[in-house]
């Protein structure tokens, strides 16, 4: 049987995925992705396992090797991938067989392994998983396509990548500069790369859309927002203006509808609230209307490849009369978020805040889902 050497790359401070900590260490279902790519490794029976992590939390990240009973090197991973590659070959004993992966693609099931070691052994070249390119891929160069490419020739590589140990020992210490991955160091070195099937399973988390793809791709946000009536007019309620009713205070334009809905968007990527997003004082923002907000929310979840899918609102108060312009904040607030909303409102039948007449709520529910 060959010997099969295993390197994690676990190193990248997940910023695109704005989780706030490194990827290794983002929690899905109760379980860290090191942890669900630990537990694919463990049926790979590797005689060395390497994993190259944040060099600021690396106790953590020996915990998690710790709590799941595999066996495992931890070193500090570099300024680049390639570099977090080389330090974690660098204590990596001889073998026959090594395999560079991603930590952020932690659901490649085993038998992608299976495979990428059965190629490495039975050709003594590199193996990388691929699967096919479904869209049209062309190259544009300032907005204007300049060539077309034969899509039946194109493929999407994943990890973990195989190759000949001593071989890919050497290459990666020789080699410059930094790779998006690790066959086309080995190609720079004259080797040959063969491909085995991939999996979707496969799938890198690089953005929060991966995340909610891999939740079932629908994911919910809540949001509220509470104005009082102030002296000014007009009011601004649903991105609407409403001449000769009384306008809600607020640093902005009090357009609790818009808030509300704001809020919930935020809420749904993961992404906080309009307090921590846009400031609750921000001078940018004084008087600014409703829609300004709304369509920063949506850049912030463009950002990480979310968009919204559809949204629902209840007004709460007396005043003023939202039934006969339902239908008009309801197309309103579609066209600014470019899916469906639907609008409802209700009294509280005298009582509270509200029932008083006192000043609007808004309470606001949106699914959002990859882009």
């Amino acid at each position: 049987m060959p010997t099969v050497g295993i390197v994690i790359v676990a190193a990248g401070s997940g910023v695109r995925l704005g989780r706030g900590i490194p990827k290794a260490f983002v929690d899905i279902d109760g379980t860290t992705m090191l942890a669900r790519a630990l537990d694919v490794v463990r049926g790979v029976s590797p005689t060395a396992l390497v994993i190259a992590g944040p060099p600021a939390h690396l106790d953590a990240l020996r915990a998690i090797v710790n709590d799941t009973g595999v066996i495992a090197t931890v070193v500090a991973g570099g300024e680049t991938r390639t570099d977090s590659v080389r330090r974690a070959m660098a204590v990596m004993p001889g073998v026959d067989v090594v395999l560079i992966h991603d930590v952020a693609r932690f659901g490649a099931p085993i038998d992608v392994f299976d495979r990428v070691i059965a190629s490495v052994v039975k050709t003594n070249d590199a193996a990388v998983p691929v699967l096919p390119v479904a869209d049209t891929i062309v190259v544009a160069d300032e907005g204007i396509v300049t060539e077309n490419t034969e899509r039946a020739r194109l493929y999407r590589v994943q990890t973990p990548q195989g190759f000949p140990g001593a071989g890919y020992a050497a290459a990666i210490a020789d080699t410059i500069g930094d790779f998006t991955d690790d066959a086309s160091i080995w190609r720079g070195t004259g080797g040959t790369v063969r491909t085995v099937a991939g999996d979707e399973r496969s799938h890198k988390i690089t953005v929060e859309a991966d995340l909610a793809t891999l939740a079932g791709s629908i994911r919910v946000g809540l949001g509220t927002d509470t104005h009082a009536f102030g002296d000014s007019e007009p009011l601004w309620l649903g991105c609407l203006e409403w001449p000769g009713e009384a306008g809600l205070s607020g640093h902005s334009d009090g357009d609790a509808v818009a808030h509300a809905l704001c809020d919930a968007l935020l809420s749904g990527a993961g992404l906080g609230d309009i307090g921590t997003v846009f400031g609750t004082d921000d001078p940018r923002y004084s008087g600014a209307r409703g829609d300004v907000f709304l369509r920063g929310a949506l850049d912030k979840l463009a950002e990480i490849g979310l968009a919204p899918r559809s949204a629902s609102v209840q007004i709460v108060g007396n005043r003023p009369k939202i039934g006969p312009r339902r239908v008009e904040i309801e197309h309103t607030l579609t066209g600014i978020l470019g899916a469906p909303v639907s609008v409802s409102a209700t009294t509280t039948d005298g009582l509270g805040f509200t029932g008083e007449g006192k000043g609007i709520t808004a309470i606001a529910i949106a699914h959002v889902a990859a882009r």
